[in-house]
């Protein structure tokens, strides 16, 4: 009975001492959490689809955002999905902004075409860059979306999207459904920041230049979207005029000058493309009754 007794104080001794060896549980970071929770959801592959049809017909959220990027070489200086990224932020600025609306996966490739001599191009036909947009604006109207939004940060592919918008528009606007096409996030926005950018001083136009590195140094500049170090010496071949060809005699992926580039710039050119891309798409469902919008 002694010997029992002493084995059960040894075993129950060694278990409390192997208890106290085990590390603590991790604290949670409570503010982290509460950050965390607290984030609007506006983002459709960050919802589960409880979440998008609550969104939908209890939240009034009855508005899909289809942005375009696309993948790229930049310059030496950025990064060649520059576009998707800054598109991911400005998708979720807008459909923030709207109140009314989810942001759709960014499309990360535009009509475009890949080159050895500057390897940083994955392209799409112009068809095929149709035809994706046409299914995807389908596939969310199924969803439940009566108001399709089409828009891109790329040059190459405007013109595709606005015919899609106007053939979907055509098509479903019998149901109460509108596609629309909104141009302004990408043209009169960069149209009118080049124009300030030219009364205050500094060179604009082109590609991989001002205006792309400063948005990209505002939104990114802390997470490697841009080689700073590389920014002293980022120029490359002049922007030709209107219907100008310009002999390319440096041939690095700039067309312009971003050597200036600065984040207070890229804040100004980012709310810029995110307030005209709202007052636009407000401007084209006014009227329709599902566009109401949540502040």
């Amino acid at each position: 009975m002694y010997r029992l007794t002493s084995t059960i104080c040894v075993l129950a001794l060694l278990a409390g001492t192997g208890h106290a060896q085990n590390p603590p549980a991790p604290k949670t970071n409570a503010k982290a959490s509460k950050t965390a929770a607290q984030r609007p959801l506006v983002e459709f592959e960050m919802m589960t689809w409880v979440e998008v049809k609550k969104a939908i017909h209890e939240q009034g959220k009855t508005t899909a955002l289809i942005y375009n990027g696309g993948t790229e070489q930049r310059g030496p200086h950025n990064v060649n999905g520059g576009h998707n990224l800054m598109g991911r932020e400005t998708v979720r600025a807008i459909a923030l902004k709207l109140g009314n609306a989810i942001a759709a996966p960014v499309l990360p490739y535009s009509p475009n075409n890949a080159s050895a001599d500057l390897p940083g191009t994955i392209g799409l036909t112009a068809p095929l860059f149709a035809e994706i947009n046409e299914q995807v604006a389908d596939q969310l109207i199924k969803t439940g979306f009566k108001n399709i939004v089409l828009m891109g940060d790329h040059g190459s592919g405007q013109k595709e999207l606005k015919e899609v918008a106007e053939k979907l528009d055509q098509k479903y606007s019998s149901q109460g459904v509108r596609v629309v096409y909104c141009d302004e996030v990408y043209q009169k926005a960069q149209d009118d920041f080049d124009r300030w950018c030219a009364d205050h001083g500094y060179l604009s136009g082109g590609h991989a230049n001002i205006s792309d590195t400063s948005e990209m140094l505002y939104l990114g500049g802390d997470k490697g979207w841009v080689r700073k170090e590389l920014l002293s010496t980022a120029v490359g071949d002049p922007v030709p005029a209107p219907g100008e060809r310009v002999e390319r005699k440096i041939n690095n992926g700039i067309t312009g000058d971003a050597r200036r580039a600065s984040a207070a710039l890229g804040e100004r050119y980012f709310d810029m493309k995110v307030d005209y891309a709202v007052r636009q798409i407000r401007r084209l469902l006014e009227g329709n009754k599902a566009t109401t919008v949540h502040p």
